[in-house]
This record gives structure tokens, C-alpha cells and sequence, in this order.
């Protein structure tokens, strides 16, 4: 099954992406629970011990909520 142009979906596909102008990568599960990390061995075994360490998202933490100003 194919999700986008050129892209594989379904429900054991694992990513690994590069950050642009970092040396980190991306690990993403198929299970929507993401990783960061410089070691592609790390990321590989953590995407293949799955659902173990796939609690959540990794990455930033969430800044403040945004509000918009209403003009009346």
C-alpha cells in the first residue's frame, strides 16, 4: 500500500529520516511513536524492539499555546 507518491504505508514500516543541518535522525514507528537520536544502530534497535520505549513522541517540548487576536 502506497500512502503518498513513492512512499510505502501499512502497519510495519519503519522510517529513519535525517534533520537537515544536524547530525540527528528521525526513527519512526509504525505505531506513530518517534525518536531522536546520532546512532542509526540505536534507532534500528529500538524501532525492532517494538512496543518497547514506544510510549510517545520524541522531540521538543511544546512551547506555550499560541492566541489569536480578534479584531472586532
Amino acid at each position: 500500500m502506497r500512502t503518498r507518491a513513492g512512499a510505502l504505508g501499512g502497519d510495519r514500516v519503519y522510517r529513519i529520516h535525517w534533520v537537515p543541518g544536524t547530525d540527528t535522525l528521525r526513527g519512526i514507528c509504525h505505531c506513530g511513536a518517534e525518536r531522536l537520536a546520532e546512532d542509526p544502530v540505536e534507532l534500528w534497535e529500538w524501532l525492532l524492539a517494538h512496543p518497547e520505549g514506544h510510549q510517545g513522541v520524541a522531540g521538543p517540548a511544546p512551547g506555550p499555546p499560541r492566541t489569536l487576536a480578534m479584531r472586532e
